[in-house]
């Protein structure tokens, strides 16, 4: 049999023109596109193409399945939202292979980078991560929520810009809040907080305030928020929304 491929690809946060040549190019060659079913929606399959769409939650259940397909000799191509590797299918398919069936290891497999929420957002608004950043998301799924917690505060006590994930959903619409709570606690109420809501798509939003003011009932599952370090800038604009950007040195330096 014919061995198969898997490429593991990220389609950016909604428009297409941020999807990758590389993306782009292993799309077109494949025979089977598994991934979360408004994911795939996205996509206009060529003909013969098999789409294999899944619910939320399953991403193990995802992975092995494009394994399998691929251990088959199918070529395969895992899609994700945003880049693949940030909180995204290329750690479940991984995961998949450490725990799974011994001639996954061997097979074709390769990561494809797309452009990620925080990325994505930080070019709307101009250089927020410009200096040191950390991304966390606050989906308690995988870890207990006072993990979260834990290093939310420590991001916030060492003074990163810090990109929030997974902000809010309908099942835990609380921990936006109390998230928000232990920021307060640490860092000033002048603080930069940005709302970045489905960036690259029709309804895109973007909410510029600040920590003491912020809202975080804002948030939502498609919402990127950014929280400034005490360096981060606003630079006025007569007539539109200010530019936002975390100076390179930091310090004084």
């Amino acid at each position: 049999m014919k061995p198969g491929t898997l490429h593991i690809a990220g389609l950016g946060p909604g428009h297409e023109s941020w999807i990758t040549p590389e993306v782009t190019a292993a799309l077109a060659q494949a025979t089977d596109l598994v991934g979360y079913a408004p994911y795939l929606a996205r996509l206009a399959p060529y003909p013969g193409q098999r789409l294999h769409a899944s619910d939320n939650r399953v991403e193990l259940d995802r992975a092995r399945h494009a394994l399998e397909l691929a251990a088959q000799g199918h070529r395969v191509v895992v899609v994700s939202g945003g880049d693949p590797g940030i909180f995204a299918m290329a750690a479940a398919v991984f995961e998949a292979i450490e725990t799974g069936n011994a001639e996954w290891r061997g097979l074709d497999i390769t990561v494809c980078p797309g452009i990620s929420a925080m990325q994505a957002a930080a070019a709307r608004l101009g250089a927020p991560l410009g200096h040191d950043f950390c991304a966390i998301s606050l989906s308690a799924n995988l870890k207990p929520f006072p993990l979260v917690i834990k290093r939310l505060k420590a991001a916030a006590a060492a003074d990163f810009v810090i990109a929030l994930y997974n902000p809010a959903s309908k099942a835990r619409p609380d921990d936006i809040h109390e998230a928000f709570a232990a920021l307060r606690a640490v860092k000033a109420g002048n603080t930069a907080v940005i709302f970045a809501r489905a960036i690259g798509r029709p309804d895109e939003a973007v909410h510029i305030t600040t920590l003491a003011d912020a809202d975080p009932a804002r948030a939502d599952m498609s919402t990127l928020v950014l929280i400034g370090s005490s360096e981060t800038r606003l630079i006025a604009r007569p007539g539109l929304a200010p530019f936002v950007y975390t100076p390179r040195g930091a310090g004084g330096l």
